[in-house]
């Protein structure tokens, strides 16, 4: 079984910076095939892709509103994978969770495509 915990939200002012971590607790191999992706949800939106990254670390893929200001990265030692965001807008407001995919490794930014979830971190962005 794959569990996840997020941590390092918060309350942040406009252009500052956060970094969310995404730790697994595994049983068996199940963490280095698995692809991890970060979404994100605002209040009375719908759940939406941030970033994401292979099994590997090799492939990576962003959502067009966070390209050039988010950066997401895994150490496998650690089973742990990180977003790293930067420039932040009120915008960027939201309850972010990781999510990880086993059966494909790839970075994909579609969450049915992750049957396992974290319990989310609140993100807020405001002056």
């Amino acid at each position: 079984q794959l569990q996840l915990v997020e941590s390092g939200g918060g309350l942040v002012q406009p252009g500052g910076s956060l970094r969310l971590s995404c730790a697994a607790s595994v049983s068996g191999p199940a963490w280095k095939s698995a692809a991890v992706g970060w979404f994100r949800q605002a209040p009375g939106k719908e759940r939406e892709g941030v970033s994401a990254i292979s099994h590997s670390g090799g492939a990576t893929n962003y959502a067009d509103s966070v390209k050039g200001r988010f950066t997401i990265s895994r150490d496998n030692a650690k089973n742990t994978v990180y977003l790293q965001m930067n420039s932040l807008k009120p915008e960027d407001t939201a309850v972010y969770y990781c999510a990880a995919n086993i059966e494909t490794g790839m970075p994909i930014l579609k969450s049915n495509e992750y049957p396992y979830w974290g319990q989310g971190t609140q993100v807020t962005v405001s002056s």
